[in-house]
């Protein structure tokens, strides 16, 4: 069989490095276009220079002159959209950079897309494939019972939430329109090795580590689904692999946490690893901070379609994918530190759940 080739926007940042890591180790040829802006880290594929399967380039997924040369040059077997602005905060300070983004920039990738799959010969436009990453957010706010399923309706609650629904519309859109052999997954939190601490998780090692409060939006009760980055990536290919064009297939974790027993969790594991000189636990650390506007309540994830279509399911216990966490960001603390520049220090970054 000849070797794949994979077109993989946002492969910079957490979620697209660990997909992009974990593909070429599986044999697959990656082009990878990422803006490299403040979430994303070149460091996350070092270990990838100099290798021929790994083409990086850096660039706007909303420049289509540059889309459209590096398709025709590399001709991909498939499109994975992994870029996007991902952080609700940032998205209520300034909300129409997450429109450019997620969806202006998701439009011109669809069109590009569009016009490349046309051209391809037959044979190989049959076995193309345009797969969307996007996230729960889209459905709103559960209730205390129930889970989000790909019939929930869309009923997003922040900027960030609308503009990725608003992308979600516009590939459904291009395969009922023009054909386009779309796949959309839409995934519960992730957590795991390179994920920009402004995210709940690597903020509180932080922090934590640092010996500053640990900032907990509320009561401390809102409930998310957590998933391990590497069950997400091999759920994505997967979907690559066997989804049904046109599809839509949930993404979870099957792990329910309220936000202040996540905190608590990284708490009790550092102090086994690295306890602090005083003696104090890092519970003690925890400080509520007033909720953020519009703060969905809960998400959770029914991912039995996925599990009986395609035959995936989680592999990681959360137990054990916090555990790997906190000793990733415990072993790889120049990591950390080379990516908080002097604009996101700790100090100046909040928390997202």
């Amino acid at each position: 069989m000849p070797q794949k080739t994979w077109f993989v926007t946002g492969g910079a940042g957490f979620i697209g490095g660990n997909f992009v890591l974990d593909a070429v180790a599986a044999g697959i040829r990656m082009v990878n276009l990422d803006l490299l802006t403040y979430a994303g880290n070149s460091d996350t594929l070092a270990t990838l220079d100099g290798n021929p399967d790994h083409v990086f380039v850096r660039g706007d997924i909303g420049d289509r002159a540059l889309v459209t040369r590096l398709l025709q040059e590399h001709q991909p077997d498939a499109i994975v959209n992994f870029a996007a602005e991902s952080h609700v905060d940032r998205s209520i300070d300034g909300p129409a950079e997450f429109v450019q983004t997620n969806v202006v920039g998701t439009l011109g990738l669809l069109e590009c897309a569009r016009d490349y799959w046309r051209a391809l010969p037959e044979e190989r436009r049959e076995a193309f494939r345009f797969l969307h990453v996007s996230t729960d957010e889209v459905y709103g706010s559960l209730g205390d019972e129930g889970k989000f399923t790909e019939t929930t309706p869309y009923a997003p609650n922040s900027p960030y939430s609308a503009s990725k629904a608003a992308s979600d519309h516009l590939v459904r859109a291009f395969h009922h329109t023009y054909g386009l052999p779309v796949l959309t997954t839409n995934c519960s939190n992730n957590y795991g090795p390179y994920q920009f601490p402004e995210k709940l998780i690597p903020l509180v090692i932080a922090k934590a580590v640092a010996g500053e409060p640990l900032p907990v939006y509320g009561d401390g009760k809102n409930v998310r689904d957590w998933l391990f980055v590497k069950d997400h990536c091999d759920a994505i290919r997967r979907v690559l692999e066997a989804g049904r064009i046109g599809e839509t297939y949930n993404v979870g974790g099957n792990a329910e946490r309220e936000n202040i027993v996540v905190v608590e969790t990284i708490c009790r594991l550092l102090d086994e690893r690295r306890p602090r000189e005083d003696g104090q636990p890092r519970a003690s650390q925890v400080t509520y901070v007033r909720d953020r506007p519009g703060h969905d309540r809960r998400y959770a994830i029914d991912a039995s379609k996925i599990e009986s279509d395609l035959g995936w399911t989680p592999s990681v216990s959360f137990e054990d994918g916090i555990a790997r966490t906190v000793d990733w960001y415990l072993n790889n603390t120049e990591w950390t530190n080379r990516i908080l520049d002097g604009a996101y220090r700790l100090e100046r970054l909040g928390q997202e759940a």
